[in-house]
């Protein structure tokens, strides 16, 4: 039985999210206290007890602590089954972490699975549907997993009701990924969504960022009003090897300007680094690549999320991560023990 403190690091969900997504790979057995010790809310929302309840189902879990505000939880995994899937938050919760949570177990089942989340799907502090369609799955794509994450609803932060699927076929194994750089600049276009909100708002949005990027395309996307109220601007950044997006989100009180510089301020830190993956990516991306056994990428920032997730890791696989800043990158390596 593997032990983990939650108040480690970041102190946020990672800890969990990870400990869960190996914990079903590996067969291995884990306990966790504290959970979101680092929180204003600690303990378990709606969202992380979404991601607890679809990895018990998809490997016929024995649990313990499953509960909205627990702060302990014992996980004790069975074989994993693909097969047909449908988890509902039930809040604006993120569905992209709770998807990002269970996908690498179903990458190697034994049968082909489609998985249904409900919940947020563009919120703060998680990862927009976007990224996971346009980052995220390419990358995985050059290690040999087979999946195909469609945006069908969006669900903007408080109202939620978006939803987001996914199938995979199995593989079984991952080839290991190497990436130093991110090659030539082939372009960066910005985005902007609103839902029930004035299109004024969202070109503001889209001048503010040309003010601060230069050669930047903008586009503005009108979505149903019921799919809101919500509105969201992403930058992607397109180099040879990688996209990246960047994303500011709206809320009431948030001028538009204010919410394109929450996104423009992140494209421009990317871009003056030579790091091939941004700060988030680079979390994201580590544990897929520990999977492969080995690899190696260079990102802009060692953040407490990546540094949390290596320990994690760690625990559970035979293999050593390490990090070195070096210039205006940091680089990081994945090798078996």
């Amino acid at each position: 039985m593997i032990e983990l403190d939650g108040a480690v690091g970041e102190g946020g969900g990672q800890i969990l999210r990870s400990a869960l997504t190996l914990s079903m790979m590996t067969g291995q057995s884990f306990k966790i206290k504290n959970i979101r010790a680092g929180r204003q809310k600690p303990g378990l929302l709606r969202q992380h007890l979404t991601a607890v309840e679809a990895a018990a189902a998809i490997c016929g879990a024995s649990v313990e602590g499953a509960a909205v505000g627990s702060q302990s939880l014992r996980f004790i995994p069975g074989l994993v089954q693909g097969g047909d899937y449908r988890f509902a938050i039930g809040t604006a919760g993120s569905c992209t972490l709770v998807l990002q949570t269970i996908l690498p177990a179903l990458w190697f089942a034994k049968q082909a699975s489609t998985v249904s989340v409900s919940g947020g799907t563009h919120n703060k502090a998680a990862p927009p549907a976007d990224f996971l369609i346009r980052v995220w799955q390419p990358l995985l794509a050059k290690m040999g997993v087979q999946q195909d994450i469609a945006l069908k609803r969006y669900g903007f932060y408080p109202a939620g009701g978006g939803e987001i699927t996914a199938s995979v076929k199995p593989v079984s194994a991952l080839t290991p990924l190497y990436l130093s750089s991110r090659g030539t600049l082939q372009q960066i276009k910005a985005e902007a969504l609103v839902a029930g909100v004035p299109g004024k708002v969202a070109q503001r949005e889209l001048d503010q960022i040309s003010l601060r990027i230069e050669g930047v395309a903008g586009e503005i996307r009108v979505l149903s009003n019921d799919q809101g109220p919500g509105n969201a601007v992403l930058i992607e950044v397109v180099h040879k090897h990688l996209s990246e997006i960047f994303t500011g989100f709206g809320e009431k009180g948030t001028s538009a300007e204010a919410v394109a510089n929450q996104a423009a301020s992140l494209a421009k830190i990317y871009l003056a680094s030579r790091g091939a993956v941004g700060e988030y990516l680079a979390d994201q991306l580590l544990l897929s690549m520990a999977l492969a056994g080995e690899g190696s990428f260079t990102c802009t920032k060692a953040s407490s999320h990546l540094l949390t997730n290596i320990g994690v890791i760690e625990r559970f696989l035979p293999v050593k991560i390490k990090h070195e800043q070096g210039g205006q990158a940091v680089s990081v390596s994945i090798t078996s023990v």
